[in-house]
């Protein structure tokens, strides 16, 4: 079945019960099971003719003989939380202003990464009786010219899709279909998504179909939305290849269309798709690669899907095309590379523990820089067995890999959820934000990142069940045991400080140091407008030269060279230049030689 219009608002999915009735507006209405005998629609049950199906009206479902009514899992919205009642929402109602949004492409792009609760302080900016309150999509609207600013392509948000209790990074979802009310509800949504397209911002929304967040989820009652086939670290696994998952499939495949479509998004992330765990001839990746590269062409808008994997696999972004020649081909469009984010890391911080490990010489960071992945067929210490595939750098562009030097998983899921600019200078910090912007693939930025905000990104949670706030937290603590990191130091998710001390000051961006990286941040980015050398998306241009000794590194692309310094002391290169085009130290000039002071960068012509 696809996305429903609004004649069958009311009807659903749900071959578990034997009995459903529709509960509108206080009024109940027996429902009746689907007379098509269409596999497709086995399961389905009608409500009745004629029933008001505008916004505003609150209903659920009865099933078998229960005197609670549960939500529609395919809610537009939540008002009262994820277990109460559903209401409509028309989003056609909403009157678009982006008639003249074309779209861009993911090539040559910068995307920025925002939480919509701590990106703003939020509309009151003080605590209520129930904690501090969060930022708003109309909070973070009022924000985006700082984004056109600095230069950024995209605007990506964590999951926004209804979740349990008040703040939460967004991964605890189990209304796939709703924008949480805690952001503003779904007109908020369009009117986010309309506010950056006429600033000329392309929208990524994060989604999440991996897993269900562990409060809320009525899905097993209507009917196989999960199996213990697959079985995860979160639990039961998404019902994709068991009896059933072809109604879970478009379920899946309808929400995608929902934000590309209804909602006018550009691109989406799709969070942790390794634990999509599918043995269907035809992947659901690639069937919502298909139905994602349809919509491209029937409104002529670039439509992106990027793929969170740790596989470190470009099967995942071989076109489809390409399947049988080069082995498996999904079509999707890009995906992360957290061996860059792991090379630099190391690289400025000398941090070798847990994951970190294999990452200690310059050496990973210049095969990550050519290659895009350091771990492609080599042996994972952290994962005590080899992992990775070859890239095929003479065929892959790079902007197919997006990189970070910071995201909010390699903050937030550190034990105090600290960032780079709580123990690197300002000459590393703008050695990292070179680094990232000047590589062959797609940079992401942090929310804060290009201030060097002073503020943690922690891990917070606010369920409601006291229990598994209890497990939330122990869970927490367990996750870090290989690391090494301090466990005691490890902040409280439940505890409302942890969500407060998270948000962005904006009240630091113009002042001291965080002036000075926002100043570099937004020459780099200009820089990497006007240099084509630095969009080229061929990686055999791309070519690194460095010393583990001294701890410099020279990264060329074409006629640039991007000089570094990540040594105590000061390096002098014999790298003649006509020109520096940007520099993080004053006294660095061109000449036969480049001196180079500690902790610095040169970009060279």
């Amino acid at each position: 079945m696809a996305l429903r219009s609004s004649e069958d608002t009311y009807d659903v999915w749900a071959p578990a019960p034997s009995r459903v009735r529709l509960v509108l507006d206080g009024q109940i209405h027996e429902m009746a099971r689907s007379l098509e005998t269409t596999q497709d629609a086995t399961g389905w049950w009608r409500a009745p003719a004629g029933l008001d199906t505008s916004s505003g009206h609150r209903y659920g479902y009865l099933l078998d003989d229960a005197s609670t009514p549960v939500p529609d899992p395919r809610s537009l919205r939540q008002p009262d939380g994820v277990h109460g009642l559903s209401e409509t929402y028309d989003p056609s109602t909403y009157v678009w202003g982006d008639a003249a949004w074309r779209g861009r492409p993911l090539g040559g792009a910068v995307i920025y990464e925002l939480h919509i609760g701590t990106f703003t302080p939020g509309s009151s900016g003080s605590a209520g009786a129930e904690g501090p309150s969060g930022g708003t999509l109309d909070s973070a609207i009022d924000r985006l010219d700082h984004l056109v600013e600095l230069g950024v392509d995209f605007v990506e948000i964590l999951p926004v899709n209804s979740f349990n209790g008040r703040w939460n990074w967004g991964y605890d979802g189990v209304d796939w279909f709703a924008v949480t009310e805690t952001y503003g509800g779904p007109e908020a949504y369009q009117r986010f998504v309309d506010a950056c397209h006429a600033l000329g911002l392309g929208v990524v929304q994060d989604v999440v179909y991996n897993h269900l967040g562990p409060s809320g989820n009525y899905l097993p009652q209507f009917g196989p939305y999960l199996t213990d086939k697959h079985a995860s670290t979160w639990g039961t696994g998404v019902n994709l290849d068991d009896d059933g998952s072809d109604e879970v499939r478009e379920f899946i495949i309808d929400n995608t269309q929902l934000w590309l479509d209804t909602f006018h998004v550009d691109a989406l992330r799709l969070d942790a798709v390794h634990a999509l765990v599918d043995d269907s001839p035809t992947h659901l990746l690639e069937q919502v690669a298909i139905r994602t590269a349809a919509l491209s062409a029937a409104t002529g808008i670039p439509k992106t899907l990027i793929a969170e994997s740790d596989k470190n696999d470009t099967s995942l972004v071989t076109p489809r095309e390409a399947a049988g020649r080069f082995g498996e081909a999904y079509g999707l469009d890009a995906q992360w590379s957290d061996d860059f984010h792991h090379s630099v890391h190391v690289a400025l911080t000398g941090e070798t523990s847990g994951y970190y490990a294999d990452f200690a010489h310059l050496g990973a960071l210049a095969k990550v820089l050519t290659r895009g992945f350091f771990h492609d067929g080599t042996w994972s210490s952290f994962r005590e067995k080899y992992h990775g595939r070859p890239v095929d750098t003479e065929r892959m562009p790079g902007w197919r890999l997006v990189v970070a030097d910071q995201n909010h998983d390699q903050i937030g899921n550190r034990a105090i959820g600290d960032r780079l600019a709580a123990t690197l200078d300002d000459g590393q910090l703008i050695i990292a934000a070179a680094l990232t912007l000047t590589s062959p693939f797609t940079p992401m930025l942090f929310m804060g990142e290009e201030w060097a905000a002073s503020t943690p990104w922690q891990f917070f949670t606010s369920h409601p069940e006291h229990d598994l706030g209890l497990a939330t937290a122990r869970g927490r603590i367990a996750e870090f045991a290989k690391m090494g990191w301090d466990e005691s130091a490890v902040p409280d998710p439940q505890d409302p400080a942890t969500f407060e001390r998270s948000k962005l000051d904006w009240g630091e961006v113009d002042g001291g140091r965080h002036a000075r990286v926002l100043d570099a941040y937004r020459r780099l980015i200009a820089l990497r407008r006007s240099q084509r050398e630095l969009t080229d998306p061929a990686l055999t241009n791309v070519s690194v030269d460095l010393s583990e000794e001294e701890r410099w590194l020279v990264l060329t692309r074409g006629a640039l060279r991007v000089a570094v310094n990540f040594a105590d002391a000061p390096a002098t290169l014999d790298l003649p230049s006509t020109s520096v085009l940007f520099a993080s130290d004053a006294s660095i000039a061109a000449g036969p030689q480049l001196a180079l002071p500690p902790h610095s960068v040169a970009i060279l012509r």
